[in-house]
């Protein structure tokens, strides 16, 4: 197994209280993406972060050898619209509860 703590950086630092009608229906999209991979065991953990310097997002993710996080997070509804990309960090190992 590899695993990731992936970090989701939204396109402007004051995204989440600046948000169109079409971004929030996006983000909409993008924590139902999240929570079924959660479902399936692919994502450990997930949620927003309120970094008073602008907020982001943090998944950690426990995948196959031969998968590719990259295959993952570009398929993320809000990352399919350009709203703001991940970045992936390769972790050691992951101890969680089950």
């Amino acid at each position: 197994m590899k695993y990731y703590l992936c970090k989701y950086i939204p396109p402007r630092a004051d995204f989440l209280p600046t948000m169109s009608a079409e971004e929030k229906e996006w983000m909409t999209q993008h924590g139902a993406f999240l929570d079924d991979l959660l479902s399936k065991g692919i994502i450990v953990a997930h949620g927003p972060v309120m970094d008073p310097n602008g907020g982001y997002g943090v998944s950690l993710y426990r995948i196959a050898d031969d998968q590719d996080i990259e295959a993952f997070t570009s398929q993320d509804p809000i990352v399919k619209n350009g709203a703001g990309h991940y970045e992936h960090h390769p972790m050691l190992h992951l101890k969680a509860r089950d």
